[in-house]
């Protein structure tokens, strides 16, 4: 008798255990499945039609140039819905096309061009564009919205915070535009909290004047917000707010497969997420996120197969400088590809010289042996001016090499902090600071 009252014991005790694991889980497959299985994308239908309703109008009135800015909107559209680089400069074609023809003019085609040059990490030549926009003066506030983000991009912190505080105003405290420039700003000063706030009262400018499209934006990066500050439910309401709204919202269901990954460790589910929208979304992005899963699982020939496909997918379609950054870090993996890490991170620096491309220099010579290269330029150009997870680990990691462990500590603790965005194959790595 006592044995089968300890019997049941146990089995309470399992079933108490049980119930505790299903009340941490957040991910929910029946949230989003019909997300998953949606087959018509209605954005990327109207972006076609558009584009084809503009073309032909253009084709029977050539002198009216106004139509390729249309025309280029939509390219932008269908390369932001499927992922195609080639509806990029398709875009960037048109808007080049319609500036000359201008002859550097019209502040909106400038502007537009601009932004194309920014997705594509031609950071100065946006700046160019941005002050000719500025010069001409039409428009003044949409400018200095686009010197903020390009200036951000740039690293010209200086320049970009004159931007704002030219933009700061009482009524601009319900200008959508203003108010994530205002939640960028705190984050870069690693002021989340602020940063989250503005990004809420974003939002609600959004659903004041019921615009889906910059709902749909400020309910994503709030997803990513929430999830920095490791409020992991609210990241996923809001990815799940996102998706409500626009079905075929690719970056919100990304958001989702990171919280099964990084949070849940649920790997299956994390993989069949990104196979459902890889097939819609053509990115290199979701060969990075598989092989950071592999690496999880510890199929290492499955990494190297997955980076293969990757590497494959840069060398057919020309990304220009997008993909440095990551290719930097992959390359500094492996010390008999340490050298091409550094040849990025100058080309970094040069295009960019902001505290993550410093980063990616001082991790470099570290990767190559050179620890107190790493130090001084660590010191010099990332100590203090950023404070993103994963330039404060490769920081810890040169403090190490360079025995200055009592400066390790704190770090270690930040790092602790930031483990859902920095990913379950960095838990050990910083354990064993």
């Amino acid at each position: 008798m006592k044995t089968f009252q300890y019997t049941l014991f146990i089995l309470a005790t399992l079933v108490m255990i049980s119930c505790e694991k299903e009340s941490s889980r957040i991910v929910n497959p029946a949230d989003y499945d019909s997300f998953l299985a949606t087959k018509e994308n209605k954005s990327l239908d109207f972006a076609n039609y558009e584009i084809n309703f503009w073309q032909n109008k253009f084709n029977a009135a050539p002198n009216q140039i106004t139509y390729l800015s249309k025309i280029a909107t939509n390219y932008t559209s269908l390369f932001e819905i499927t992922g195609n680089i080639n509806d990029l400069y398709k875009a960037e074609k048109l808007l080049v096309q319609s500036n000359q023809a201008f002859n550097y003019s019209s502040v909106a085609t400038i502007r537009s061009l601009a932004r194309n040059y920014i997705t594509q990490h031609r950071f100065k030549e946006a700046l160019v564009l941005a002050n000719k926009a500025l010069i001409i003066g039409e428009g003044k506030a949409d400018t200095q919205k686009l010197l903020f983000d390009v200036q951000m991009e740039l690293g010209n912190y200086e320049d970009a915070e004159k931007q704002l505080i030219a933009l700061n105003d009482a009524s601009n405290f319900k200008d959508f535009d203003f108010l994530i420039r205002l939640a960028k700003w705190n984050d870069h000063l690693g002021d989340l909290d602020t940063a989250i706030s503005m990004m809420e009262k974003a939002a609600k400018a959004a659903e004041f004047n019921d615009n889906k499209t910059l709902m749909v934006w400020a309910y994503s990066n709030l997803g990513d917000m929430y999830g920095h500050a490791g409020k992991i439910k609210q990241a996923y309401s809001h990815y799940l707010k996102a998706l409500q709204i626009n079905p075929e919202h690719s970056y919100s269901l990304k958001g989702i497969a990171w919280i099964a990954f990084s949070y849940e460790k649920n790997t299956t589910e994390a993989k069949r997420i990104i196979s459902s929208i890889a097939k819609k979304h053509n990115s290199p992005d979701f060969y990075l996120l598989q092989s950071q899963i592999a690496e999880f699982e510890k199929k290492e020939t499955l990494k190297q197969k997955i980076m293969a496909e990757y590497f494959k997918m840069l060398k057919d379609n020309n990304y220009g400088a997008m993909y440095n950054k990551y290719n930097a870090f992959i390359f500094a993996e492996d010390q008999t590809t340490a050298f091409k890490a550094l040849e990025i991170a100058k080309i970094e620096i040069a295009h960019r010289p902001t505290p993550d491309s410093y980063d990616l220099l001082a991790w470099a010579y570290y990767k190559l042996g050179d620890n107190k290269k790493a130090l001084q330029i660590a010191n010099r150009y990332v100590v203090n001016k950023t404070f993103e997870p994963k330039p404060n680990y490769h920081l810890a990691m040169i403090y190490k090499a360079n025995k200055m462990n009592n400066a390790i500590e704190p770090i270690k603790a930040d790092l602790q902090k930031s483990l859902f965005e920095l990913g379950p194959n960095m838990i050990s790595k910083i354990e064993n600071l």
